[in-house]
């Protein structure tokens, strides 16, 4: 009898629940349920939709169990910095505000009222994004300070479906880290941080690490879903997920989490906390074994679904990748750039850029996204510069996991502006990551290092070098 193990995984645009078994060393995936998912507004906040979210979630569940492949284990992972506070009668206070919100707006300065930039930095080795739950919390103690009162828990987004799920009150590692609020010395709550910045302790909740056994599912979820199941804590940062499902035989590679962001980074057994890591906007999120993901936000195919909204409906990401690659336009733009972050046509951003750089303009969305594709790699060239800078280590090859991974021309050009062999794939990582997790704390894998060899082992890889793709 097979035992199945379910990944639920929320992104910020649709949600998927993706069904994993395991059977002579290698892993099968299968998709049983999709659902559109994104911010909405509410009274001119933008917010997460949390019962509508919920009632996807069961929905997949539902179909589990019409199919006749009930899971055995199941975890969530999402998106980071994002939380629900809860009252004693775990009611959800006020809204349930997404990362895009403006809000935040000045909470830094308020935060570095009460402690520097640089020393946040050195006591979380976390990079400063206003959207960090740190600077959240700041928008809550300032704008709407009875919330923190009445406030009994905190609880991340899959930590608070974990808890609809199994009853349970906990906070998982990973995502915790995103918070700005975790000491990398200790992989817990900064208790004299929290308190300099006037958060309540109270609501900050005991953190597991990924493996961890959190529960059986209630009666009243049993009921109304048809099954019982065992939660186990994933890394339910989708990012720590991803790069747990990275297929390298080495202990220390560089990797990119490929998707509307690129995460890229290498892992490490400590945190880098220095000044020179804060000023290159690094960052160490807690991964999985608490192996530290010390990488560096890039824009990433946001700027290529921007182009490609703005082409013929039947115009697919491949033919996008396949006529860019027949151009010869030279200009490079700075992806990280803020006029790229929300434009109202991202072409025109790009022809802009050039413009005021005094560049090659493109003149056709296909040159557009050749001048996008190039900039990537060679924001991805600079990037492993810099990482192999502060760890002191080379690195003679790049693993490219997630969605991007399919697209073979910013591959190529990846490969050609490092210097350095690529390995392209698995697409489907933080679904297959959130799996492998899974399966360790089930004993049905020994550890990381057997989950990324069976990864290797179920999946095509594609292969990149500076002349051509070989496999």
């Amino acid at each position: 009898m097979k035992t199945y193990y379910l990944a639920i995984d929320l992104g910020a645009s649709s949600g998927r629940h993706m069904l994993g078994t395991y059977e002579n060393g290698r892993i099968r995936l299968e998709e049983v349920y999709r659902f559109p998912n994104g911010m909405k507004e509410q009274d001119g906040s933008l917010c997460w939709d949390l019962e509508g979210l919920f009632r996807e979630i069961k929905k997949g569940l539902k179909r589990c169990r019409q199919l006749g492949r009930i899971p055995s284990y199941m975890g969530i992972d999402t998106w980071g910095v994002d939380y629900v506070l809860l009252d004693g009668q775990d009611r959800v206070l006020g809204k349930t505000y997404g990362y895009r919100d403006g809000r935040t707006a000045g909470m830094d300065e308020k935060v570095y009222e009460l402690i520097s930039e640089e020393e946040l930095y050195a006591r979380t080795g976390i990079q400063k994004q206003i959207f960090n739950t740190v600077y959240q919390l700041m928008a809550v103690k300032e704008q709407e300070p009875q919330m923190l009162n009445e406030a009994e828990h905190l609880l991340m987004i899959p930590d608070y479906f974990h808890f609809l799920l199994t009853g349970v009150h906990h906070t998982e590692y990973t995502n915790a880290t995103t918070t700005q609020l975790v000491s990398p010395a200790t992989k817990d709550w900064d208790r004299e941080l929290i308190g300099r910045l006037g958060f309540p302790q109270k609501i900050f909740e005991e953190i597991h690490k990924p493996g961890t056994f959190l529960g059986h599912f209630t009666q009243e979820i049993i009921e109304e879903v048809g099954f019982d199941c065992q939660v186990i804590l994933p890394a339910t940062h989708d990012t720590g997920s991803a790069v747990a499902a990275i297929p390298a035989p080495e202990e220390e590679a560089l990797y990119i989490s490929s998707g509307t962001w690129s995460l890229m980074g290498t892992e490490l057994p400590e945190a880098d906390c220095s000044e020179e890591g804060r000023a290159l906007n690094l960052t160490n999120e807690g991964g999985v074994d608490f192996r530290f993901r010390y990488l560096k936000n890039i824009m990433g195919l946001w700027m290529i679904q921007s182009v490609k909204k703005e082409l013929e409906k039947d115009c697919s990401f491949s033919r996008l990748c396949e006529q860019a690659a027949k151009q010869t336009i030279p200009s490079i733009v700075d992806c990280n750039d803020a006029m790229f972050l929300a434009p109202a046509s991202m072409t025109d951003a790009v022809q802009a850029y050039c413009e005021k750089t005094g560049q090659q303009v493109p003149q056709n969305q296909w040159e557009t996204a050749s001048v996008i594709y190039n900039s990537l790699a060679r924001c991805y060239a600079d990037t492993a510069g810099q990482i192999e800078k502060m760890t002191k280590k080379c690195y003679d090859c790049i693993y490219i996991v997630g969605g991007g991974s399919k697209a073979e021309y910013l591959n190529q050009v990846t490969a050609k502006a490092a210097g350095r062999t690529v390995f392209a794939g698995p697409a489907e990582a933080t679904a297959i990551g959130n799996l492998l997790v899974q399966m360790i704390g089930s004993r049905k894998l020994k550890d990381l290092k057997e989950g990324r060899k069976c990864v290797r082992d179920s999946f095509d890889i594609e292969t990149y070098h500076e002349t051509g793709r070989v496999s």
